[in-house]
């Protein structure tokens, strides 16, 4: 542990503080009072987390030469402590690694403030072309196997320049580096993996990025992401032609809720009309690139992932509405690739990213049981890192470290999914129903009327446009939805015992449209009965009875059902079939629960629409946009079903 001392900076403050409680209290009403003592107390947190890094930590600030000549701008804070040598955590960001100045110190260390009281040399670089580092900037830059030469870069080349460096450069470290990040630096983080640098010892990715067309943020099985993307890359992708500290603000326009704004500017070519103007170079490189084509294939990472040679930790969200792909697929392609490997992975009840600061006790309308992200950062999270980089404390850890969402509680598997889970089909009923039982009749289809400009919104909240998205649409009551005639719900019998799925989700669609092109979007859904008790505690005070609980969804571009490289249309009201992988889930549907599916062709704004013809979506013009009628079969001949993996108690 690093060794503290108390400076005088650290009483000050409190001093301050306190005296400032004491005028609020004379001046203000109590709920505003209540308010400014919240927003002070996060001021002081911070101030006073300042405090104990600067007293705890040098900070100095380098440009490290890369092999091309390009110089990344980094930020190293080492103990102060010299009486041991310490091993690098490093992480690589497209987000700055402000503040700049080497009098100026972050309040943030690494995932948790445990880390920074356990001692290591902290590394922040910003990645090549983002803020004060040189180069040109590329999104999610594809990784180059067999570099002929030294101006052949990508991030794993970085990475291990980077550490190359570190290793010589910096005093008193034990030789040993690590690495972690999330979501973008996840994906940093991953490809730091590649090729590794032999003292690249173990690294986190965490909501790491593999693929952007078939599953993480920007598309989910061709459908494009625009609610999310816009409200990136409208400031994310400002161009930089020189190193800064700040990017230029992003557009400013007239801010309705999400829906209608979205909806005002459907056709998706409206957007760049109106707002971005061919100044954000990404939106219009995604507008030209519409299929699974040589650019978005060079950016998939799985192919890559072979003989990795760190330990990994990775770590994902069930709620993860951005990167859910990421974690399962990574975990998986190495799981098959490397036998053996040293690679882990852990997945939580969170929202993207939220198992870094907040307590992961409760989402929306649910209680955990506990502080699930407090347990992971102190019992998971920081013993991986001492026991790699310091040949500290034992690490109980199986494969996969993962929380069944249904029952709050935690398993640890040899392999994920677990190599008990069996295979069982739902198959779609005609009167709403959902069963095991094969159907029986020899004509039996739903239908409804898809209208793309009376889409279904994928949330119940009414958010402002310039919102990035509702953090808690994935675990949303969808009683907002059930009774739209354009939305199918099909729900099994009230469940005699618990079933719990442990696993990927594929659900199997023979669908027909008026058309020539549909999305497709399903949800597993868990169903309360009518007299189910209130949480406790109960959150936000809702009545839980005939709560309908989103377990999992996604959606499908239609005309990438045979691939996503060659999109075919539609023949209109002839039968096709649609398999949609919807990710994994582990979730148990408790006795006298019921499992519903739900089907439907929007899930708006997170998702653009589709207009029902097939077209490049991205240029198409008003006139594309029509109403169709879709049917969804589940006849002797026709068998829709959803297929998942469950355990046996």
């Amino acid at each position: 542990m690093l060794k503290r001392v108390q400076h005088d900076s650290t009483e000050i403050e409190e001093k301050i503080f306190l005296k400032t409680i004491k005028i609020l209290m004379n001046y203000l009403k109590p709920s505003f009072f209540l308010i400014i003592i919240f927003l002070l107390s996060l001021t002081y947190c911070t101030l006073s987390q300042q405090s104990k890094v600067r007293e705890n930590y040098d900070k100095r600030e380098y440009t490290i030469e890369m092999r091309d000549g390009v110089h990344l701008f980094t930020s190293v804070y080492s103990p102060r402590d010299k009486s041991k040598k310490y091993p690098i955590l490093l992480v690589r960001t497209p987000y700055s690694v402000a503040p700049y100045g080497e009098k100026k110190y972050t309040s943030f260390l690494g995932a948790s403030k445990e880390f920074a009281d356990e001692g290591f040399i902290f590394v922040f670089q910003d990645v090549r072309g983002r803020y004060m580092s040189e180069g040109e900037y590329d999104n999610m830059r594809a990784y180059i196997p067999d570099k002929k030469d030294r101006n052949q870069v990508d991030e794993s080349s970085d990475t291990y320049d980077t550490i190359e460096w570190l290793i010589n450069n910096i005093d008193n470290n034990n030789g040993r580096v690590g690495m972690w990040g999330s979501s973008y630096p996840g994906f940093y983080t991953l490809m730091g993996t590649i090729d590794a640098h032999p003292n690249l010892v173990c690294a986190s990715p965490q909501a790491p990025i593999s693929d952007w067309f078939v599953g993480d943020d920007m598309h989910h099985n061709g459908a494009f992401s625009v609610l999310m993307s816009f409200n990136f890359f409208k400031g994310f992708g400002k161009p930089r032609p020189n190193p800064l500290t700040k990017y230029p603000e992003s557009v400013e326009y007239d801010s309705p809720d999400a829906y209608n704004f979205f909806l005002d500017n459907t056709p998706i070519k409206k957007l760049n009309e109106k707002f971005l103007k061919n100044e954000i170079a990404f939106w219009d490189t995604i507008m030209i690139h519409g299929n699974y084509d040589y650019y978005w294939q060079s950016r998939n990472n799985l192919q890559y992932l072979k003989n990795i040679k760190p330990a990994l930790l990775i770590v994902g969200g069930w709620y993860d509405a951005e990167d859910l792909y990421g974690p399962l697929h990574i975990y998986k392609t190495i799981e098959q690739n490397d036998k053996p490997n040293n690679t882990r992975i852990v997945m939580g009840p969170w929202t993207h990213g939220s198992w870094i600061g907040s307590k992961g006790d409760s989402l929306g309308d649910f209680y955990f049981g506990g502080n699930t992200a407090d347990y992971y950062r102190k019992e998971i999270l920081l013993p991986f890192f001492k026991y790699y980089l310091k040949d500290e404390g034992d690490l109980n850890l199986k494969d996969a470290y993962v929380f069944d969402t249904g029952i709050n509680k935690w398993s640890n598997y040899s392999t994920w999914p677990p190599k008990d889970a069996k295979e069982v089909k739902y198959y779609i009923q005609g009167d709403e129903k959902l069963s095991q039982q094969n159907p029986d009749s020899d004509d039996s289809y739903s239908e409804y009327l898809n209208d793309p400009f009376n889409p279904v919104p994928y949330t119940a909240a009414f958010q402002d446009s310039k919102t990035f998205y509702n953090r808690v649409h994935l675990i949303e009551d969808q009683r907002y939805v059930s009774t739209r005639p354009d939305v199918l719900t099909f729900e099994s019998e009230l469940l005699d015992n618990d079933i719990t799925i442990a696993g990927p989700i594929l659900a199997d669609l023979f669908v027909s449209t008026t058309g020539t092109d549909a999305d497709f979007v399903v949800k597993v859904i868990d169903v309360y009965p009518d007299n189910e008790a209130d949480s406790n505690p109960n959150v936000n005070k809702v009545d839980m009875g005939g709560y309908e609980r989103l377990v999992r969804t996604e959606i499908f571009r239609g005309k990438f059902r045979n691939s996503f490289e060659n999109p075919e249309p539609f023949i209109p009201n002839k039968v096709s079939e649609v398999k949609i992988n919807l990710n994994d889930a582990f979730h148990t549907f408790k006795a006298g629960h019921k499992i519903m599916i739900q089907v439907s062709s929007s899930y708006f704004p997170f998702f653009d629409v589709n207009p029902n013809t097939f077209c490049d979506i991205y240029s198409a013009d008003k006139d594309k946009f029509v109403k169709a009628i879709i049917k969804i079969y589940h006849s002797k001949d026709f068998l829709s079903s959803v297929k998942f993996l469950t355990l046996r108690k």
